[in-house]
């Protein structure tokens, strides 16, 4: 009796002295329907047209590693087992250079600065996370920067999470960012 005691002690004792499982996330590559946006090709002898996406800004909340997840309409909480597989700014900016160059056929989109005749886009992010409702955030603005002409849009986009889990939060998040996408693309094919 006594060892079965001890032993159940040592268990007890490993098991709140453990870290929890820690999860990772990565925004998914998805494919990006061109019929979505309608571009003008350009012919071999045109040089492409060249678009910077500078790194992607985003509110402090959302600079950890830890998902965000808004439980009230004033109260935020950031996981610390479900964290981001790397930085968010970095995702945010590499998946949107990925969709518009998918969206854009006739531009070179570029996360590095290339060249001196590109246009220039900044994008903030202030909302990218679930909320208790089962919706998820996506909100921000961008500016584009084309020659001396500025535009400036805001965005905002709010989705239902069709599964509970950080997975399923993961993936909207990702869904709604290519619909942000598509959004920018048509606005600069206009």
């Amino acid at each position: 009796m006594k060892r079965t005691f001890i032993a159940a002690c040592v268990l007890l004792l490993s098991a709140c002295s453990s870290e929890a499982d820690k999860h990772y996330y990565q925004l998914p590559a998805q494919p990006v329907p061109v019929s979505a946006v309608s571009s003008p090709g350009l012919s071999s002898a045109d040089s492409p047209k060249v678009l910077w996406v500078e790194p992607v800004s985003v509110s402090d909340f959302l600079s950890g590693t830890g998902l965000a997840y808004q439980t009230s309409d004033v109260q935020y909480v950031i996981a610390t087992s479900n964290l981001w597989a790397s930085p968010l700014d970095q995702q945010l900016q590499q998946t949107l250079v990925s969709n518009l160059s998918q969206l854009m056929p006739g531009w070179l989109v570029t996360g590095s600065l290339a060249g001196n005749n590109y246009d220039t886009l900044s994008v903030s992010v202030t909302g990218f996370h679930g909320r208790y409702d089962g919706k998820v955030i996506i909100t921000g603005s961008w500016i584009l920067q084309r020659g001396q002409q500025t535009l400036r849009r805001p965005f905002s986009l709010v989705l239902k999470q069709s599964q509970d889990g950080y997975a399923a939060l993961v993936r909207t998040l990702a869904e709604g960012w290519q619909q942000e996408a598509v959004q920018i693309a048509r606005q600069i094919n206009q």
